[in-house]
């Protein structure tokens, strides 16, 4: 018999159990607090976005209230007055220039001082790059005269004034003013007339007298002044570099002129018209002013068409004072629509930022419970000498919601930095550690269920945790696992090895048992009441020493398919059973069979089951108790009954009283037998399953009764 070697062994490939989710709980703790980590860092960036938005647009409340009352109080002002009521013709351009509506109904232009503090709060005067600055301007009162006001300034040296009853006017300094007005050209001119000494320390002061300017270089000797032409000319004691007063230097001067215009005192007086004022063609009118130097040159010291001009008062300065969207609608009560002026506010560069933040954003509600308007409003009346106007604020609440995006886009940086580092750590936890746990779990599972009961032995295969080693806990845990999983594969190697040389013996033991049978079966021929017997040894030995092991004999053995007259055969078994040893066996049969009862069954495999069921009950009945054989009958199955009377089986044996090795320890044996091997109930339901049969035990009231089934052929 060839010896097999440790080394030659193999070991079943092991079955992985499939766990359940209790079995990564811990796993599962972990990624959760990563993710509600992840969670929390998110909802706390939202909540801030919401306060955030909350705050700003309380803060937009209060700052729209102030935009309002900025923009009303800019309106209200003078200069604010005066770009409302001109805002129809400043679009034109500066220069030439053309009357501007005053908020007054007239200047005192005799007064330098009231003049110039008039220009200034109105905010008339147009500024040039020298300097120079001039204000043309009609009052809002048409009944304060018609006349067109000229207040300016600008610089020049000293002045040299015009001599009573000269009539050269290269010889003084002079002013000279042209107007364009429905088709009408209109001139002046006006020489300086001193009214004080040139070298006080004071300055100059003294009238512009204005005559009719027909181009002569002098004027004509019946030339009378304009009577209401009326004009003044101030200039400043100090130099404009600060220095002492010296002759050659340049000085601001001052002017202010009342200009009569025929044309609107002539639309006073006119009663067949009503009287528009200010003129409808206030814009379309054109002044030039000049004032020239004296001397054969004439240097023009001041120009009103000098380039660069640039207008004090504009709404663009009012629409300053409003934030990006915010729009102001200004309309004269009565007025259409269409006529009304509307600001807007300054156009700024936004910053960069994400649209879904913008979404996002506009999609957090507020703390109040009314809802957010798109758009806040706001309205006002504004009362000018020319009639009340309603002012109409709207603002723009998508431009917070914008800004507020803005910075969120630049803050989500941080944001995604703080997920990236979550991230990581979890990587870095995952990695380095949930996965081999769970490695090491999974193997550890598996060995646990490949030794657990019902498996067909230590099905330990080639787990191997040395992969999992290391100096860390989990290494060091992973190494005692795997030194304790050598030690029982080495066990479980020379286990096998035990039990292939353990067969090897039942094989030599059934092959000398052969040769005294071959013997026998000679002796007894078929004639023989013994050759039926000695043939089922034979059989016997081929069955259980045949292959590796009597289980595995037996489940391969092969029972061919056969035709029992069960009748007969259980009539013949307790006839015959003297022979084998069991006496006072008896055959019950069913008072209502007539014929045969023919089932699916093999003679020889029923005969063996039919011996091992009696020997045992041979074994355990009382002395001089008979063995009752009976039979019942249905159309499709046929039940032998096998009762001994005696001890009962315990319950829980019942059904496990067939498997391989199990018998009843508390059923006492009879003298002269060793123990209990548990084989011939095995044997007895294993043949049974191969003819298409079944076997059952019960406990009846004096003892137990086996009860075989079987098909029924006919």
């Amino acid at each position: 018999m060839k010896r097999l070697l440790p080394s030659s062994l193999e070991l079943p490939r092991l079955e992985m159990p499939r766990l359940g989710l209790r079995a990564f709980r811990l796993r599962i703790l972990v990624r959760s607090v990563f993710l509600l980590l992840a969670f929390a860092t998110v909802a706390l960036s939202v909540v801030l976005l919401r306060e955030e938005k909350e705050r700003a647009w309380k803060s937009y409340q209060h700052g729209f209230e102030r935009s309002q009352a900025e923009v009303m109080a800019r309106l209200r002002h003078p200069s604010g007055q005066l770009a409302l009521l001109n805002a129809g013709h400043q679009a034109q351009g500066v220069t030439p220039l053309a009357p501007l509506l005053l908020p007054y109904a007239a200047i005192d232009f005799d007064d330098p001082h009231k003049s110039q503090q008039a220009v200034e709060m109105a905010g008339c005067s147009v500024q040039y790059p020298d300097g120079s600055s001039v204000c043309a301007a009609i009052g809002n009162n048409p009944y304060a005269g018609g006349f067109i006001y000229i207040v300016g300034s600008f610089y020049a040296g000293e002045l040299v004034p015009r001599e009573r009853g000269a009539l050269v006017l290269a010889e003084a300094h002079r002013a000279r003013i042209s107007l364009d007005i429905r088709g009408t050209s209109y001139q002046w001119v006006a020489p300086f007339e001193a009214m004080s000494s040139l070298g006080s320390p004071g300055g100059a002061r003294g009238r512009l007298t204005g005559f009719v300017d027909t181009g002569a270089p002098q004027l004509d000797v019946r030339a009378r002044p304009v009577r209401d032409f009326r004009g003044w000319l101030w200039q400043n004691g100090q130099c404009r570099d600060g220095s002492t007063v010296r002759p050659d230097c340049l000085r601001r001067t001052f002017y202010s002129v009342r200009l009569p215009v025929e044309v609107f005192r002539e639309a006073l007086f006119r009663k067949d018209e009503k009287l528009i004022w200010p003129p409808e063609d206030l814009g379309h009118m054109r002044l030039h002013v000049q004032m020239l130097g004296a001397g054969e040159s004439s240097p023009v010291l001041f120009d009103s068409n000098t380039s660069g001009a640039q207008l004090t008062a504009s709404l663009t300065e009012v629409s300053r004072s409003l934030l990006q969207g915010e729009r102001v609608q200004i309309r004269k009560m009565g007025a259409d629509e269409a006529t009304a002026l509307t600001l807007k506010g300054s156009d700024v560069h936004a910053e960069p930022s994400s649209p879904w933040l913008i979404r996002l954003i506009g999609w957090l509600p507020l703390d109040s419970t009314e809802p957010l308007p798109a758009a806040p409003e706001g309205l006002d009346i504004l009362d000018t000498p020319t009639g009340n106007y309603v002012v109409k604020f709207t603002g723009n609440l998508r431009g917070v919601e914008h800004g507020l995006a803005a910075v969120a886009t630049r803050m989500s940086w941080y944001l995604m930095a703080m997920l990236g580092a979550i991230a990581l750590a979890w990587l870095i936890v995952e990695v380095g550690l949930i996965r081999r746990v769970t490695a090491l779990t999974r193997r550890a599972a598996a060995v646990s269920y490949n030794v657990q009961p019902g498996h067909i032995g230590p099905r330990l295969g080639d787990l191997d945790v040395s992969d999992l080693r290391g100096s860390d806990e989990l290494g060091i845990l992973a190494g005692g696992l795997a030194d304790l999983l050598q030690r029982v594969k080495d066990d479980l190697q020379r286990e096998q090895l035990r039990a292939q040389q353990e067969r090897d013996m039942w094989h030599a033991v059934g092959h000398e048992i052969m040769s005294p049978l071959q013997s026998l079966m000679a002796l007894h021929g078929p004639e023989t009441p013994g050759h039926r017997y000695v043939q089922r040894m034979q059989q016997a030995i081929h069955v259980l020493y045949g292959t590796a092991s009597p289980a595995e004999a037996l489940q391969a053995a092969n029972v061919p398919e056969g035709r029992l007259d069960l009748h007969d055969f259980l009539r013949n078994v307790a006839d015959n059973a003297h022979f084998a040893g069991i006496l006072d066996v008896r055959y019950v049969p069913p008072n209502h069979t007539a014929g045969a009862v023919i089932v699916r069954a093999d003679e020889f495999a029923l005969e063996d089951v039919v011996t091992h069921i009696l020997r045992n009950a041979d074994r355990y009945r009382p002395a001089g108790t008979p063995i009752t054989l009976s039979l019942t009958a249905s159309e499709s199955t046929a039940s032998a009954t096998l009762h001994n009377q005696g001890s009962t089986i315990a319950e829980d044996l019942l059904e496990r009283i067939f498997e391989l090795g199990v018998s009843d320890p508390s059923l006492p044996l009879p003298a002269g037998e060793g123990e209990h091997r548990g084989q011939g109930l095995f044997v007895a339901k294993t043949y049974m399953a191969k003819m298409g049969g079944t076997i059952n035990a019960r406990n009846t009231d004096d003892g137990v009764a086996f009860v075989l089934t079987f098909q029924r052929l006919g």
